[in-house]
């Protein structure tokens, strides 16, 4: 069978992501059109209104624009558009699928956290072999998290409401966040983490995706720009990745600022994602002994991609 041209779009708390590729539905291979990423703090605010922001909406709906014009060029067969976190449980949730409806030419899908973490599992583990399994995806997001444990097929999943745009509005309020504010933090992660029902100790293979991971990645190497080609599939001692977390929970605003490898739309919430991070690494670590972590630059955007080719 040939390849299909797709356009996969995610929207999320922090960031609104295409992907646009020729996709082999058989064996899922991409061969990627384009793939952009801005940060549109869609999630702004809601964890304390419940709704999404008129500016918010308004960065979001800019930002579709833009996708809908790369989508207008390259012809994709079909298109879909993903909302996750952000946009389960708002109020004016009709005046956002309105506005990317009149964007784009499609509803927003907005899927629940079982099948964002599917599509997340099946991104970021296509390319590892059978013999690395059981694995463990973790996808980092702006306002929650997923944690995934499978094989070939998702076994146990859960979406975990902490991440990093809703612990920084939730508790890090000060630069640099105070011993207090890290604390409650932590306990809300770790109190997350309690009611989660994956067996952590199972898993053979660390994958963290998204993000703040990357981002958490490219401090541990130190790299000197942010590099795609440089993370993805780096394998990394749990300790290092541990430091990173712990130098960019600590940083000023104006000291991540100027890290080269820090996306100016991600300052001011990485360092509650190191903490998200760092928690959830330290809880694996403890139950399953793991003393690596991988780190995949392919997520729940080509999880959507995948899965899009395969339904047409």
């Amino acid at each position: 069978m040939s390849t299909l041209r797709v356009a996969a779009v995610d929207c999320g708390t922090n960031s609104l992501r295409l992907l646009l590729a020729d996709v082999d539905p058989v064996t899922g291979r991409t061969t990627e059109l384009e793939r952009t990423m801005e940060v549109v703090r869609l999630g702004q605010g809601v964890d304390r209104t419940g709704a999404f922001a008129p500016e918010a909406l308004q960065r979001t709906f800019s930002a579709v624009d833009r996708v809908a014009e790369l989508v207008a060029r390259h012809q994709p067969g079909a298109v879909r558009f993903v909302a996750t976190s952000a946009s389960r449980d708002v109020s004016n949730r009709d005046e956002f699928a309105t506005g990317v409806r009149a964007r784009l030419g499609v509803d927003p899908d907005v899927v629940t956290g079982d099948e964002e973490a599917a599509l997340s599992f099946s991104g970021a583990t296509a390319e590892l072999g059978p013999e690395q399994a059981p694995f463990l995806v973790v996808d980092l997001g702006g306002g929650s998290t997923e944690l995934v444990l499978g094989g070939r097929q998702v076994e146990s999943a859960r979406s975990l409401d902490v991440g990093s745009v809703r612990m920084t509005e939730r508790h890090l309020h000060d630069d640099p966040p105070t011993e207090a504010q890290v604390a409650a933090a932590r306990a809300d992660v770790e109190a997350a983490l309690d009611s989660s029902d994956v067996p952590l100790e199972r898993t053979r293979t660390l994958v963290g995706v998204a993000g703040s991971i990357t981002t958490i990645t490219a401090a541990a190497l130190d790299l000197a720009e942010y590099t795609p080609g440089c993370l993805h599939g780096v394998r990394l001692p749990v300790g290092e990745v541990l430091a990173a977390c712990d130098r960019l929970l600590r940083a000023t605003r104006a000291q991540k600022a100027a890290m080269p490898f820090v996306h100016p739309g991600r300052v001011d919430v990485i360092g509650a994602g190191a903490l998200v991070w760092a928690t959830v690494l330290e809880r694996v670590a403890a139950r399953a002994g793991t003393t690596e972590v991988v780190t995949s630059e392919h997520d729940v955007l080509d999880g959507i991609a995948v899965a899009l080719a395969r339904s047409l």
